[in-house]
């Protein structure tokens, strides 16, 4: 589409429409800023605010299906997000990850490990850096490294990707997606436009994952914690297998948790069709620490050790966490409710936890759900949790933020809760 001129619309003011902005008016666009809180040049959303334009363009936290959007639809007006703007002028290929669980990992170390290894390549997407504001830095022969939401991949049309990942997908984001089916469909769409000489790097023990395998026509590689895979890498013992050679014992990952061996599998992958080396692979893997709020070891107080999990925001994601633990658990559950089901941490809990310390909007419904498992200490606020958990945790025992739930009732976003409770665990005497 020829933007020189054009008028386009972007909704949703937040960082990724902000950078959508800019990369239109540096290609001559007559833009348009909108969003549910007008001011500063900022028009509100509303359907006068979107007469004559040529485009509309939405954040990722604008749901596809919002009436300004449909509204535009129907008068012919093309509807995309961020990510597909971004597509048409990223130079270079196009790596995507997705999952429910473990992507913010997964392309971290992805990225982490191509640049080790003398690869060229930028990280971004739903991690930290906007894809629009990856346009300027970008260039022919180097990697674009993506974390893929299934809100960005909602609004895809051509948007492609030379290596894609999924590493698992589990129910979340129920309340925008609105069922299992339709939220799995938008992870398929980073798959659908692949061609002949593209890779899907792919979840073998995971159903929806294998069904991906048949959605476009990249070549699928696998990876698997509990069989052999070829094409691919698998765990063998204690040894993980990549392309029938030895990579790395398992016992040599710095992260916790069977979910992260996966996670690495997954990104030595993509990074060996990449062009990584084993041995440079090996390497990188061991000397990355982790990205913030992922299992991060805040500290250890009088023998209780102090975990930051507030990117579980989801139940699938706080079982991985509670699993990475042997046991001695006081778990903080809680905030906004994304329509979960949060009986399946029943088991789990009984298994590893001593109790759970329940916050925020979700905090009755858990309840309710989890009632008999172990006890349950209503705490309102994370505030109210730390303190809890301080008075009640023993030596040998470990705390444990893995909300299973958005932040959005009490915080920013997750970052922002992970860091308000980091800083109460700090200031703890």
């Amino acid at each position: 589409m020829k933007l020189d001129g054009a008028t386009v619309v972007v909704v949703g003011m937040a960082r990724s429409g902000v950078a959508a902005a800019g990369l239109l008016s540096e290609q001559g666009a007559k833009v348009r800023r909108v969003d549910q809180k007008p001011g500063d040049g900022v028009l509100p959303q509303v359907e006068e605010s979107f007469r004559g334009a040529d485009l509309v363009v939405l954040s990722p936290g604008v749901p596809a299906d919002v009436d300004v959007a449909a509204q535009a639809r129907a008068r012919g007006v093309p509807v995309i997000g961020d990510l597909e703007l971004a597509s048409w002028f990223l130079r270079g290929e196009i790596i995507g990850i997705t999952g429910s669980n473990g992507k913010t990992t997964t392309t971290a170390l992805t990225g982490h490990i191509l640049k080790a290894s003398g690869i060229a390549a930028q990280v971004g997407g739903n991690i930290g850096t906007p894809p629009c504001s990856l346009v300027k830095t970008s260039r022919a022969g180097q990697w674009n490294v993506l974390e893929l939401s299934s809100f960005q991949l909602e609004t895809t049309e051509t948007f492609r990707a030379k290596i894609g990942s999924a590493l698992n997908v589990t129910p979340d984001h129920l309340d925008r997606h609105y069922t299992f089916e339709n939220y799995a469909e938008m992870k398929a769409r980073l798959f659908t436009r692949q061609r002949a000489g593209d890779f899907a790097v792919l979840n073998a023990d995971d159903p929806v994952c294998q069904s991906y395998a048949w959605r476009g026509t990249g070549k699928p590689i696998w990876f698997s914690s509990s069989g052999t895979v070829s094409p691919g890498a698998f765990v063998d013992r204690d040894w993980i297998l990549l392309d029938g050679a030895p990579l790395m014992k398992t016992g040599e990952i710095p992260l916790r948790g069977m979910h992260n061996v996966e996670n690495v599998m997954a990104a030595a992958a993509v990074a060996r069709l990449a062009g990584a080396s084993h041995d440079q692979i090996r390497a990188a893997v061991m000397t990355f620490s982790g990205v913030e709020h992922r299992l991060e070891f805040v500290r250890e107080l009088e023998g209780v050790k102090w975990y930051n999990d507030s990117k579980a925001t989801n139940v699938d994601a706080a079982l991985k966490a509670i699993a990475a633990f042997d046991g001695g658990l006081w778990i903080i559950l809680g905030g906004k409710d994304k329509n979960g089901d949060y009986a399946p941490l029943a088991a789990a809990l009984q298994a590893k936890a001593r109790g759970a310390l329940l916050i925020g909007a979700a905090a009755g419904k858990i309840k309710a759900q989890l009632r008999g498992a172990v006890p349950l200490i209503e705490s309102e606020t994370i505030a109210g949790a730390v303190r809890e958990a301080r008075a009640r945790a023993r030596p040998g025992d470990t705390v444990l933020l893995a909300p299973a739930c958005a932040s959005f009732d009490q915080f920013e976003n997750y970052e922002h809760r992970g860091r308000v409770f980091k800083q109460l665990v700090r200031e703890l005497a």
